[in-house]
């Protein structure tokens, strides 16, 4: 079941569960698309990837990354997905922590203009 879904320029979001602790989330980055550079304040990340080819970087090192592949994001760690593959890039994302929303997002570099959430 799909609780929300957002469009991005990189992609899109589905939250697809979510309690007072936690929240999860199905993230599909297309191909040759990257996420914003981006920490957060109140809340950990641990990705799984279960589709696809990339590069994250965790506080300015890169990592490979392929179906299985597992990511530790600690709370205030710059980090970023980037698709490097020929097909979509799908991995899960579980949050952890005390606060949840969008607007806990300090971009540090985004290939779109954004700023903010």
């Amino acid at each position: 079941m799909v609780i929300e879904r957002d469009e991005r320029p990189w992609g899109y979001y589905e939250v697809i569960d979510e309690a007072e602790s936690f929240r999860v989330k199905r993230i599909c980055v297309t191909t040759g698309h990257r996420l914003s550079y981006q920490r957060h304040r109140h809340r950990g990340e641990h990705w799984v990837v279960v589709s696809g080819e990339g590069v994250v970087t965790l506080d300015d090192v890169k990592h490979k990354v392929t179906v299985g592949s597992t990511i530790g994001v600690e709370v205030g760690m710059a980090h970023r997905m980037e698709n490097v593959g020929t097909t979509d890039l799908l991995f899960i994302e579980v949050q952890t922590g005390t606060y949840f929303g969008e607007d806990d997002i300090e971009r540090l570099d985004d290939d779109y203009g954004r700023h903010g959430v």
